[in-house]
């Protein structure tokens, strides 16, 4: 007789890059510890690792992290989480994946959604390291992060610059509209690291007249 499925049984971890970046990021928080430093404002490792583990398995905190009015409440709940929870059992859960009951549960959205997430926080912890070095990114996450960043024009819609991303193979993408043309110049990865914020530790570069890079420079763009 073949036994029932157990509902409450975990779900199991899809392969994959996303995955890869995932466990890549929790054995570097491990090893650097709950207080060492990230590039998100204010966080240390254990704040990171509590927002993750919210952003998978609390459908009422989640809201919160892309909408500014109920950004009171996830920060709470984030809080608690962090101070109920062991950094090492934080690092279990963000390894286990999300749970099925969660919106990065359901097919595909994994793959579709959180690659982004823990590839910038992963180089979040790694770059606010004093003797941090870049990674050596193979060319299929090269060039899967080339096509998650069609997200940036999202990020930067308020930009009234007309800003283009331009990959190192030439490739560009136009991801805002306006006057004062600017083209910023990286490797995928870079160049995601900047458009999602990371502006002092991406390693770019800028193309552009005086007065549109002056602008950007002065521009401030968030989530």
């Amino acid at each position: 007789m073949t036994a029932s499925p157990n509902p409450s049984a975990a779900r199991r971890p899809v392969p994959g890059p996303a995955r890869e970046e995932r466990l890549a990021l929790c054995e570097l928080m491990s090893r650097l510890g709950p207080g060492a430093p990230t590039l998100c404002d204010g966080w240390t490792t254990a704040d990171l690792a509590a927002h993750l583990v919210i952003r998978e398995r609390r459908l009422d905190a989640g809201p919160g992290i892309l909408f500014r009015p109920l950004a009171g409440y996830t920060e709470r709940v984030r809080r608690s989480v962090k101070d109920s929870t062991s950094f090492p059992e934080l690092l279990d859960r963000i390894r286990q994946g999300p749970p099925k009951t969660s919106l990065w549960g359901l097919p595909g959205m994994d793959k579709a959604g959180n690659l982004v997430e823990y590839f910038v926080h992963h180089e979040d912890v790694l770059r606010a390291q004093p003797d941090w070095q870049a990674r050596s990114l193979p060319p299929p996450l090269e060039e899967l992060l080339w096509r998650r960043l069609r997200m940036a024009r999202f990020v930067l819609r308020k930009v009234p610059i007309e800003v283009t991303l331009v990959g190192t193979d030439g490739r560009a993408m136009r991801v805002s509209k306006g006057d004062r043309p600017v083209r910023v110049h990286g490797r995928p990865g870079e160049l995601l690291l900047w458009a999602f914020g990371r502006t002092d530790a991406a390693r770019v570069r800028f193309t552009g007249a005086a007065e549109g890079l002056k602008a950007l420079a002065h521009t401030p763009w968030a989530l």
